[in-house]
């Protein structure tokens, strides 16, 4: 005896198959679409230029490079002058631990930079990835010491870096502050994340 089908049922089966299998389409989609890097994802690996135009002596400018905060400091001459005669107060006055890794060539000088009165550094501090504070102003002030000529706090336990990043002796921070890779452009802008012109 053979089963005779219902041609009705069998339409509504392959039309509910159909909506379903589109459907799935539909859900499938935006999920697959997810795996792909979002543009800012795609953005956060990539150089950053900076204006630095407006910038004045004594202020600081933070941009995000990789997801990291990045400090654009232009340094008054006073504060370029109180890099002199520190050394011996400086766990590694020249950047020699770990030389390739925290500070590239054209940074490895008293001032850590490129030109004397821009200071460009990740601000997150070497001991746990805190991030410091700015002391730029010189003197006693709690919880620095008395001949502070100033530079950057981290809160957390205490380390302490000149106005060139460079850690105090027997703090908790093991290393400097890293100098990323960095070029300018001209004397207004800048470009984070590239230090060779194509």
């Amino acid at each position: 005896m053979s089963a005779s089908v219902d041609t009705s049922k069998r339409t509504w089966l392959i039309a509910s198959s159909c909506a379903g299998a589109v459907g799935a389409g539909f859900v499938a989609v935006p999920f697959v679409s997810s795996f792909s890097p979002s543009e800012r994802a795609k953005a956060a690996g990539a150089a950053v230029e900076v204006d630095i135009s407006a910038l004045k002596p004594g202020e600081k400018l933070t941009v995000e490079w990789r997801g990291k905060p990045v400090w654009i400091v232009k340094r008054t001459p006073e504060q370029v002058a109180a890099l002199k005669g520190i050394d011996n107060q400086l766990a590694d006055p020249k950047s020699e631990r770990k030389p390739d890794e925290l500070t590239p060539a054209y940074a490895k000088n008293e001032a850590r930079s490129i030109k004397p009165e821009i200071f460009v550094a990740v601000g997150i501090c070497s001991h746990l990835g805190c991030s410091p504070s700015d002391k730029f102003t010189p003197g006693a002030q709690p919880s620095l010491p008395d001949d502070w000529t100033g530079g950057f706090l981290c809160p957390c336990h205490g380390s302490t870096f000149d106005m060139a990043g460079r850690v105090y002796k027997n703090k908790p921070a093991p290393d400097n502050l890293e100098i990323p890779p960095h070029m300018y452009l001209s004397d207004a802008r800048l470009i984070i994340g590239e230090d060779k012109k194509a």
